[in-house]
């Protein structure tokens, strides 16, 4: 790799550290530098923000927990997802809500369990304007019932709720999620029998 090529995977770096941080973001020593050596679950978490629906409008994950139960998720208005009132797109502020309770169930429950978004609805309380964002949450408590349950019922559906916020905290929207979860396969008597969907 010559000088210009060695310049130029550095300046990306750079970007790519900076696009994935807070506005604030610009010491490569910061804690922002790392989140690249924080464990393996936030690692993962951060990757999302490569997700191609979510760059192209501008949703983002600023913050995960190890254990993936967690997720805060921020968008920022810009011209490629305002409406025409120059207010956030409605679609855009329901996508950056849309994967996350189902993700937390899929990541925690394991291999084991089929886990699928079955409905959704979204309240709009008022304009978002600036940067709004969102918080996801699951209890490791509440997983553990929900593991507990399936296995004794095969399925069930889940509802979760959270609302989005503006920068001053009031309340832009509301959303509503149903996920299904599925046990794959039980032991019964040693012998693998298949849960009916």
């Amino acid at each position: 790799m010559d000088g210009s090529e060695e310049m130029s995977a550095c300046l990306f770096y750079h970007h790519f550290l900076k696009w994935i941080s807070e506005p604030s973001v610009l010491n490569p020593v910061t804690l922002r530098i790392m989140k690249w050596f924080t464990p393996k679950g936030i690692r993962k978490a951060m990757m999302i923000n490569w997700y191609l629906p979510f760059i192209g409008a501008g949703i983002k994950v600023t913050d995960a927990n190890e254990q993936l139960t967690m997720f805060e998720v921020q968008m920022r208005l810009n011209r490629f997802n305002k409406n025409v009132m120059g207010v956030h797109f409605g679609g855009s502020l329901y996508a950056m809500c849309d994967p996350f309770y189902m993700w937390i169930l899929m990541e925690n429950l394991g291999k084991d369990f089929i886990v699928w978004d079955k409905a959704a609805s979204i309240r709009f309380k008022k304009p978002g304007t600036g940067t709004v964002k969102a918080l996801f949450e699951i209890p490791e408590t509440t997983i553990e019932e929900i593991r507990a349950e399936v296995e004794v019922l095969g399925k069930k559906d889940y509802h979760f709720s959270t609302v989005i916020t503006n920068e001053a905290g009031q309340v832009v929207a509301e959303v509503d999620k149903v996920v299904y979860v599925r046990r794959k396969k039980s032991m019964v008597h040693g012998s693998r029998s298949t849960v009916s969907g």
